[in-house]
């Protein structure tokens, strides 16, 4: 007599013999697939081979050699390739990709030149007159980019107290005019204006492939068409540094108002390297992705000016000693002026 549990044993028996079954039988679908597919293009490369047996014995020759039969099928097999890869592009191209890319190559202009109007907390009457001056709001400001290829930005950091008054007025500034580069990881100081410079050209070179990035202090007001003028002129240069060019003395004492920390490293002379007045200059694209590639490496000094001549020295720059940049007074054909 037989107990409960061996009826249920038995009863589940057929329902497990049924899975390895199933399991045979997709295998057995499977290879039956795979073995007419192999069978089918046997039997087309064999058909070929017949063909190109009967047009070679046509032509008065005996056979083909191994040799040749293997060069044959690695023909076809090439033209199989060939054949799916113009079915593929044939696609691509219904589907825009192609011939969209290549219609927005050819008609994206390179800009010329992105700005980057360092400014900081308190200097809204700076950007509002910056702004009625030159640089334009919404609709003048992209015609700017569109027409001349002129691209400019206000650049700041954010407040040591973050999310204060500060930054909400920024941001709020920000969203009514949308004309700002806001440094999220750069807390504002008077001392960190070298950093800044160097955020600046870091994320300009990353987020546009313009020819020229400048730096410009926020009092200084530009000649927007003698400006882009000028840097044409410098199309065919690789790599340039344009400004108002100069060298001065280095002071040691913390109490001076340039007070330079590193003073000792300028010699016993303590006179400054050649470089660009810090209210306007410019470097070429090259010069930029450098500053980009290698900001974690390179030393800042008290002031952005200093800083960023500093950078350039030991590599292949050409110095252009620019006249219109020099921004401490306007005159007929200059390109700034400090107010």
């Amino acid at each position: 007599m037989r107990s409960k549990g061996s009826n249920a044993r038995l009863s589940g028996m057929p329902i497990r013999s049924r899975i390895p079954t199933l399991l045979l039988s997709m295998f057995a679908t499977f290879a039956s697939i795979y073995v007419a597919g192999r069978l089918w293009q046997d039997a087309e490369n064999r058909v070929y081979l017949i063909k190109e047996l009967d047009r070679l014995t046509g032509l008065g020759q005996s056979a083909i050699s191994v040799d040749d039969t293997l060069k044959i099928i690695a023909c076809r097999e090439q033209q199989k390739k060939l054949l799916a890869l113009e079915m593929d592009l044939a696609a691509a191209r219904q589907e825009g990709f192609t011939v969209k890319h290549s219609r927005e190559t050819n008609e994206t202009k390179v800009p010329l030149v992105v700005i980057g109007v360092v400014t900081r907390f308190g200097r809204k009457n700076n950007r509002d007159a910056i702004r009625k001056a030159w640089m334009g709001t919404g609709v003048s400001l992209r015609k700017m980019e569109s027409q001349k290829g002129i691209i400019a930005r206000f650049v700041i950091g954010r407040s040591p107290n973050r999310g204060d008054s500060l930054d909400r007025a920024i941001d709020d500034e920000n969203g009514q005019y949308n004309d700002f580069i806001i440094h999220n990881d750069h807390v504002e100081a008077p001392e960190e204006l070298s950093k800044k410079a160097k955020l600046f050209f870091a994320y300009a070179i990353d987020k546009w492939n313009a020819e020229f990035y400048a730096k410009v202090n926020d009092d200084v007001y530009i000649n927007i068409d003698a400006l882009g003028s000028t840097l044409a002129s410098y199309l065919d240069k690789p790599r340039v540094y344009v400004g108002c060019m100069k060298s001065g003395e280095v002071f040691s004492e913390p109490s001076h108002k340039w007070y330079e920390p590193d003073w000792w490293k300028f010699g016993d002379k303590k006179t400054y390297f050649r470089h660009a007045s810090g209210e306007m200059y410019v470097i070429s694209k090259a010069l930029a992705k450098f500053i980009s590639i290698n900001r974690s490496l390179l030393r800042s000094y008290a002031h952005d000016d200093v800083s960023t001549g500093s950078w350039f020295i030991g590599l292949d720059v050409t110095y252009i000693d620019e006249g219109k940049f020099c921004c401490s007074s306007w005159s007929a054909g200059a390109i700034c002026a400090g107010v």
